[in-house]
């Protein structure tokens, strides 16, 4: 039986994150289905996993897919980002003759890194790509904001390299908190009201400075240390039943047809 809550409707691929959430969801009595058996699909669901097995099964379940802006990064002051950042495309990509941070702004149709010149972008059809200045990041913190409050987060990466650690505690927990408050002061109406956010500290000639690194579909993110049960509210709102979209988060709502597989 569907609770007055809904249920959450998960993506067959299993992942850590969709068992985490999964479980906080079972806690608060909320039914839980693995989508992808013969069981037909029903309407009013919440939803976890990839955006290649939403594109199936979205619009039956009746969801509303919130994500940011493709150019949301490029558009951020420079003093939330830190480096120059800029919205273009694939094909202009290739011509660059100098490294460059480049990545697909929203599914990973190729791998987001460092490529030294244009040429060693892999080849595939043209589409739109950020590019952005090389930069060093010392940490980086995933964060779960709701209705411009982070409700949870997780240290991720260290220059680099997978080290998760929960934000609650955290040395820099005080300075994610602040910067993240002052961003979202600002700029928190151009985002969904459910977004995960990604941001570092970044190590320059002068020392280190919090920056943005990107903002990310909650329905799609690894919550990584991050409060399971805190972070799950965050992903019912980002992907939702349609007839509890507000006219704030329409604007964000993924066009079912631009639902395409990742890479």
């Amino acid at each position: 039986m569907v609770t007055k809550q809904g249920f959450l409707a998960l993506a067959p691929q299993y992942t850590t994150t969709s068992e985490l959430l999964a479980a906080s969801a079972r806690r608060r009595g909320m039914e839980v289905e693995v989508l992808g058996g013969a069981a037909p699909v029903r309407r009013g669901a919440h939803y976890y996993g990839g955006p290649a097995f939403a594109a199936r099964v979205a619009h039956d379940l009746g969801v509303a897919l919130l994500e940011p802006s493709d150019d949301w990064l490029s558009t951020l002051p420079y003093a939330y980002t830190g480096r120059h950042i800029v919205m273009s495309t694939l094909s202009e990509a290739r011509r660059l003759s100098h490294p460059a941070f480049v990545k697909p702004p929203r599914e990973k149709s190729f791998p987001a890194a460092v490529y030294a010149t244009g040429t060693d972008l892999p080849a595939g059809p043209d589409a739109p790509v950020l590019i952005s200045d090389v930069v060093t990041w010392a940490a980086e913190f995933r964060l779960y904001v709701l209705d411009g409050e982070v409700r949870t987060g997780s240290q991720y990466t260290t220059f680099g390299r997978l080290d998760a650690e929960p934000l609650e505690g955290h040395r820099h927990e005080a300075a994610v908190r602040e910067f993240t408050e002052d961003l979202l002061s600002t700029c928190g109406e151009s985002l969904p009201s459910a977004v995960v956010l990604d941001i570092g500290l970044l190590t320059t000639d002068h020392g280190t400075a919090w920056a943005v690194v990107e903002a990310n579909m909650a329905w799609f993110s690894n919550c990584y240390a991050a409060d399971p049960a805190r972070a799950l509210d965050t992903v019912l709102r980002s992907a939702g039943p349609r007839t509890t979209l507000t006219e704030r988060d329409r604007r964000f709502c993924r066009h079912l047809g631009d639902a395409h597989p990742a890479g």
